[in-house]
């Protein structure tokens, strides 16, 4: 019996992995979307200083600092990753280049444990935040944005999916239990 529960739990375990993995296997961010002060409207940018590492604006296992009593003007930045040509919201995060603070709002339908601190920003990133900034065109930010996706849907799922083998394994239907006692008597499970 103990045997059958560290099966059933292992496969949850991997289960939960693989479709957790998912959202990060693409690498960095496609582009974000900048909105802020002296902007009409919203930019779009790709720049890859600004998209091919979560910690470029601010490394949050080091920079956390205290709240700082007045940021000056700020930068709202929301970055995408794009996901079989869909185009999906992953975090959002205020950036201050005037005083190299950057406040950490959260990852879009989820959590983590950086979300709601201030940090302070990379020295390297406002030249290349405002160098891209210069170059980009401002853009319709409704035309653009596709809303937010979450991973709720294939976690639910998988783990239906998961639920639905181990009642079926555990039940004896033939053809599973077939198998896992023929391993099982090998020695291969």
């Amino acid at each position: 019996m103990f045997f059958r529960i560290r099966i059933v739990f292992g496969l949850a375990l991997l289960l939960t992995l693989i479709t957790s993995v998912t959202v990060f296997a693409k690498g960095g961010f496609s582009f974000i979307i900048i909105i802020g002060p002296n902007l009409k409207d919203s930019v779009r940018v790709t720049e890859p200083a600004l998209t091919t590492d979560f910690f470029a604006f601010a490394d949050f296992f080091r920079d956390k600092t205290e709240a700082p009593d007045d940021p000056g003007p700020g930068y709202e930045i929301t970055r995408y990753y794009t996901n079989n040509s869909r185009e999906v919201a992953f975090d959002h995060l205020h950036y201050y280049p005037d005083t190299g603070f950057v406040y950490y709002d959260g990852i879009v339908n989820g959590s983590s444990e950086y979300d709601g601190e201030w940090y302070m920003a990379r020295p390297e990133i406002k030249t290349a935040f405002e160098s891209a900034l210069s170059k980009m065109d401002q853009i319709e930010s409704s035309a653009s944005i596709a809303q937010p996706q979450s991973v709720i849907p294939i976690t639910v799922m998988a783990g239906l999916a998961a639920i639905l083998v181990v009642t079926f394994w555990l039940a004896g239907i033939p053809l599973i239990s077939r198998y896992f006692k023929k391993h099982k008597q090998r020695g291969a499970v």
